[in-house]
């Protein structure tokens, strides 16, 4: 049976030259970066030239750097921070309708709390209404977050207009870059970004090991106290293996990124252009161009996306049916709700996101066994029309 992985944007495997930068650091040089001895120092020393090297790569300093334990960590830090340090201005918050569960919960968490969040739309390919975003800011509003591009759809979001906004205003402006990091440039200055996140595991790197970066200036509130870590600002042991794979991966991944994002966009086009073509009653969901070049999210009419996920598995095919951290919901996805999607078309929804070591043949055996499975699936469907053509073409 094929084993073919079509869900990088869940996770990606770790580069074997980013494991072997890494292995040092499980064995010889375990030490604890906080011991105040030869052991701490060396580990102290790989974790500031991995601060230095991510900053560079993204335009940053080093003291803006943050390392946390992923996206999640990094989203609810960034939110929570800031929206505590300026309470005094003023207690209102702005994020999008499609951001990531680890935004949303935590803004629904901070209404609680006795902050007031307003929910930005977007229009039918998961773009932020600039206009609307506009009109929602109020003299009290502290805080604008919006992903740079969305994890269910690629939709990739105006970030330049809406940090423009934010900048003219005064409001500390966050991105969640989770899905963007290794697949599209970034740079903290252009567009200017107050709060930017992204996680290892999305470009080849190791799960666990984040970053949020904060420009300098900008007040934020602890995350994790007890500890001195991370200028004070986050306690917890340091996780050396992971930050120096973490650094590694994005190093390299900056290093080869306009050639692989080709690379995976024309697998991913070709996949496109196929299901499209050969199979009726489907729709592309998010952005035609704007989009991240690993992403391509389907809506199947009267197919239950879980079944056809599972059946996709069967076949040895892995995909997702939406964002990897909300998959055990039985809800449809808020992103396609969000972006005017009837609730049975949201449930017929398959992320596929693909990768650097995909192959157009593989995504031919994709397309030739999603063909296959549509047809068998909406025939035991009651809600398909008995009249409608179901047939592979």
């Amino acid at each position: 049976m094929k084993n073919i992985y079509f869900d990088h944007a869940a996770t990606t495997p770790v580069d074997a030259r980013v494991l072997e930068k890494m292995m040092p650091y499980f064995s010889d040089n375990f030490g604890n970066p906080n011991s105040q001895h030869a052991f701490g120092r060396r580990s102290v020393c790989a974790v500031d030239e991995a601060r230095d090297t991510v900053a560079s790569l993204i335009g940053a300093k080093p003291s803006e750097i943050y390392f946390t334990s992923g996206g999640t960590e990094s989203d609810n830090w960034a939110i929570r921070g800031a929206a505590h340090a300026n309470a005094q201005k003023g207690k209102h918050l702005i994020v999008s309708a499609v951001e990531h569960p680890a935004m949303i919960t935590t803004a629904k968490e901070l209404e609680k709390e006795g902050f007031e969040v307003t929910f930005a739309a977007v229009d039918e390919f998961g773009r932020v209404d600039i206009a609307k975003l506009e009109g929602a800011i109020r003299p009290d509003t502290t805080f604008i977050g919006v992903m740079t591009a969305n994890n269910e759809v690629g939709t990739i979001q105006p970030i330049a207009e809406i940090s423009a906004l934010a900048r003219e205003r005064g409001i500390v402006f966050f991105t969640d870059a989770v899905q963007a990091a290794g697949a599209i440039p970034l740079n903290v200055n252009d567009p200017a970004v107050d709060m930017l996140s992204f996680s290892g595991h999305k470009f080849y790197g190791p799960k666990g090991v984040g970053v949020l970066y904060v420009r300098s200036g900008k007040r934020i509130g602890k995350i994790i106290t007890g500890g001195h870590q991370e200028r004070s600002m986050r306690g917890g042991t340091t996780n050396v293996p992971g930050i120096v794979g973490l650094a590694e991966a994005l190093r390299l991944a900056t290093a080869d990124l306009s050639q692989n994002a080709a690379y995976v966009a024309s697998v991913r086009d070709h996949f496109i252009a196929r299901v499209l073509n050969e199979i009726p009653y489907v729709k592309l969901n998010g952005h035609p161009k704007d989009r991240l070049p690993n992403n391509a999210n389907f809506s199947f009419r009267y197919v239950e996306g879980e079944s056809l996920l599972f059946s996709l598995d069967l076949a040895g095919i892995a995909v997702s049916s939406g964002s990897a951290c909300s998959s055990g919901s039985l809800e449809p996805s808020h992103v396609l709700l969000a972006m005017g999607l009837p609730e049975g078309l949201a449930h017929g929804s398959i992320r596929f996101s693909f990768g650097k070591e995909n192959t157009i043949q593989e995504a031919d055996y994709a397309v030739d066994k999603l063909k296959e499975i549509i047809v068998k699936l909406r025939a035991l469907s009651p809600l398909f029309p008995k009249d409608l053509k179901n047939e592979v073409y």
